[in-house]
């Protein structure tokens, strides 16, 4: 049994430690908000942003950072990815040197361009930090409908401790070198699921979401090979896996976002019919700026930027798409893997 403590609890934070929870472990529940707390410990239901999932009565919550993390094994960041960077500014001061912290949020840092990982070592010096990412909705996994996901670390006696944590006969985990590949599509893919609602929202069809999810995964793929991602990544359950879950289902809030905007709200409404943060808004800006600084070509990042802040109308966005110089599909992947780096481990 291990001891763990679970920073953030929002939807995803709670249905994580429901599974671990239910796997054999200690779980404790920490959030900054009190009367998120108070509702936590007397319902044992997130019932704002996880409803009908019943968390065990035996399970600890607590606004108190020191009680979530020290004499833990394992930290889970379940942070949203705006606050990512000064929650683990907080979380430090009673960090033990080696503990393990994994990642489960999505996105890139706006003001530095870093991966949420990157962040948290950068004020966490001393901790041992991997990722958890996948096509994985807390709303199923809550309910323990099967899921399957990767954990990345560079250090694979790390990747496989972690591996065995969360494995359970419905969350099946594989394991990853390629940190900086799994984050990447993680928070890209949630721009391209806003392009898809979007084109929901304009009452556009199957044909159009297919388009939009290849040539998404194209563009996520082109910038994460550039920046020392691994061409298989991005073709697997934390690249295409993952953004094909995203941009299908009405549990993705980024793509419940795009749907209000192709039918005219403007981002700061969509945002706050959702109720929930749209990661896709925050990384978008982030991608685009990555793209430019890596010269990377990435059509459907660049136009959502032009939805999202400069008021372009999703319809024409979609038809600039379409009217773009004509191009060959698929570039020789040899050439990819030749610039793709060596597997560590």
């Amino acid at each position: 049994m291990a001891k763990i403590g679970i920073i953030g609890a929002g939807g995803w934070g709670c249905a994580l430690a429901w599974l671990l929870h239910n796997n054999g472990n200690q779980v404790t529940v920490w959030s900054a908000l009190k009367e998120e707390i108070h509702m936590l410990k007397e319902c044992h239901e997130q019932k704002d942003k996880l409803p009908g999932v019943i968390l065990q009565e035996d399970m600890e919550f607590t606004v108190s950072l020191a009680e979530a993390i020290l004499n833990k094994d394992v930290l889970v960041m379940a942070v949203a990815s705006p606050y990512i960077r000064s929650i683990a500014a907080r979380v430090s001061h009673y960090v033990k040197k080696g503990q393990k912290i994994v990642n489960v949020s999505k996105g890139i840092e706006e003001s530095t361009l870093m991966t949420l990982s990157q962040a948290i070592e950068q004020e966490i010096p001393q901790a041992d930090v991997a990722v958890l990412s996948g096509p994985s909705h807390a709303e199923e996994v809550g309910k323990g409908i099967p899921t399957t996901i990767v954990v990345g670390s560079k250090n694979k006696e790390t990747a496989e401790y972690l591996q065995n944590l969360f494995m359970s006969n419905v969350f099946r985990v594989y394991i990853s070198s390629d940190v900086n590949g799994i984050e990447l599509g993680a928070a890209l893919k949630n721009v391209v699921a806003l392009a898809a609602g979007m084109a929901d929202g304009l009452g556009y069809g199957d044909n159009t979401k297919a388009a939009l999810i290849t040539r998404g995964i194209a563009e996520i793929a082109r910038l994460g090979i550039s920046m020392g991602g691994r061409i298989e990544t991005f073709y697997g359950l934390t690249g295409i896996g993952d953004l094909i879950v995203t941009c299908a289902s009405m549990h993705s809030r980024n793509r419940r976002a795009g749907i209000l905007i192709g039918k005219g709200a403007t981002m700061e409404e969509a945002m706050e019919e959702v109720k929930m943060v749209v990661e896709g808004v925050y990384s978008a800006k982030a991608g685009y700026a990555l793209a430019q600084k890596y010269g990377v070509n990435m059509p459907i990042i660049e136009q959502v930027n032009k939805i999202l802040f400069e008021g372009k109308p999703a319809a024409d966005a979609v038809s600039e798409l379409m009217l773009r110089d004509k191009k060959v599909e698929n570039i020789d992947l040899r050439q990819l893997y030749q610039n793709s780096v060596e597997i560590p481990w």
